[in-house]
């Protein structure tokens, strides 16, 4: 009888030590931000005139959200996208972020995950000279392991991005070559390192080069053939950027199928901005001009395509309001960091995977200081309706997309809704004065 109760004691510590062992398989995080890809350029959006099956394929299966808006301009949206924070409190001049700040990259590092960024970095400050812009290292120090960038320290007049490209991969110089092709290094590397950490959790962020201008040939593109009109520019290009942003898509879920680990990946696609105002785009509902840099709703109003096949089926459209200082927290949510000791602005989207009915929130708030291109800085509330500005322009930006004439005659529900904005706006105020946001740059942590 003895030797019955030690073999069932053991078969029960055998058991338990097996439980409290085995870990939830943390999920990987692939995150791509398209550089100048307004909400128009990808067809699941409507779009009549691009090729985006790849992209289109993962809104059929996952959610595509109607509502999402980042900075009008790059900078502005990298640093917030990057630190889940307000312009207000970390932008302090275009192509730079402070030394000072901290990144999904060291969060995610500091959670043991693999770290990657490739594509476009332009953070150092190159642009007005700031100090140190040639620490090849700074990548490091904001979390991510590995790296392969286009101007990292070296200035566009240095080298370009496409077409025989200057990238610094991990603290050197690749070596030139007039037949590469800049966003195919960046997916290479992408690629490689998936193949060398599928087995343990990683996270990917990918700020690509594609589409800003310069628009000229990609590999797919005829013109390419001849080496000699391969920064040959015309906004005809603009759609073989397209296209070929939407190749790298497919490239890189194939790679993650490839290795067994795309069920259980986090895949999130959107831009950094509006299109170039020089690209007008066919849709199945306008034809849309690009507003990058500028403050109405093509300007900052991106593709969202969020996929996570393990935790979601099928295809959902979503159409609560969400901005970038809600992806960091998204992102550590879904990897199971604790932000109690990291201030963000923003909230975890994570909910609406499993609930359809949840809502996050029904306005965003955006304050936009560009300190580029002489454009005047600016502040607004929003919802997917109606927009109200700190001046007190008050737009339906449904049925008045240019902003041209502001609401005066409101009707009650109006009048209504413009109070919870400018309530909004009143505590932003108290955070941080707007009459502050062009002076010589104090953060407010």
């Amino acid at each position: 009888m003895k030797k019955y109760i030690i073999f069932y004691c053991l078969l029960l510590f055998v058991g338990f030590t097996s439980c409290t062992n085995k870990e939830v398989k943390r999920p990987n995080i692939v995150l791509i931000m398209a550089d100048d890809m307004g909400y128009e350029c990808i067809g699941a959006n409507g779009s009549t005139e691009y090729l985006t099956p790849n992209i289109d394929r993962l809104s059929e299966n996952g959610l595509r959200f109607e509502h999402a808006y980042s900075q009008p301009l790059c900078t502005p949206s990298r640093v917030k996208i990057m630190t889940g924070k307000f312009n207000y409190r970390n932008y302090e001049d275009f192509g730079y972020l402070n030394t000072n700040q901290k990144t999904f990259g060291n969060l995610m590092q500091d959670a043991g995950y693999a770290t990657l960024i490739a594509g476009k970095w332009q953070l150092n400050g190159l642009n007005r000279d700031n100090e140190n812009n040639q620490d090849v290292n700074r990548p490091y120090h904001f979390g991510f392991d590995e790296y392969c960038l286009w101007q990292l320290n070296r200035a566009k007049k240095d080298g370009e991005r496409f077409a025989n490209p200057l990238v610094t991969q991990n603290g050197k110089d690749l070596p030139r070559d007039v037949n590469a092709y800049g966003p195919q290094i960046f997916a290479d590397y992408i690629s490689d390192f998936i193949d060398r950490k599928a087995e343990q959790p990683f996270f990917v962020y990918y700020p690509m080069v594609l589409v800003h201008d310069p628009f000229v040939p990609t590999p797919d593109s005829p013109e390419w053939a001849d080496p000699s009109r391969r920064y040959e520019k015309d906004t005809a290009y603009f759609a073989d950027m397209v296209n070929y942003t939407d190749k790298i898509i497919g490239q890189l879920e194939a790679k993650l199928k490839e290795k067994g680990v795309w069920e259980n990946t986090l895949f999130i696609f959107t831009g950094d901005n509006g299109t170039h105002p020089s690209v007008v785009s066919s849709t199945n509902y306008a034809q849309v001009t690009g507003g990058k840099g500028f403050t109405k709703n093509t300007g900052n109003h991106v593709p969202f395509v969020f996929s996570w096949p393990e935790q979601m089926k099928g295809k959902r459209v979503v159409e609560s309001i969400i901005s970038f200082v809600d992806i960091l927290p998204t992102i550590c949510d879904a990897a199971g960091v604790n932000l109690l000791d990291f201030k963000t602005d923003g909230k975890s989207i994570l909910p609406i995977v499993t609930d359809q009915n949840q809502t996050i929130q029904d306005k965003i708030f955006i304050h936009y200081s560009p300190r580029w291109g002489g454009k005047l800085h600016n502040r607004w509330v929003m919802n997917d309706e109606y927009k109200l500005y700190q001046d007190g322009r008050f737009f339906n930006t449904v049925k008045d997309t240019s902003e041209i004439a502001p609401l005066t005659n409101l009707l009650e529900p109006e009048m209504k809704l413009k109070a919870e904005f400018q309530k909004l706006l009143d505590e932003r105020e108290a955070d941080f004065p707007f009459s502050k946001s062009d002076e010589s740059f104090k953060m407010k942590d």
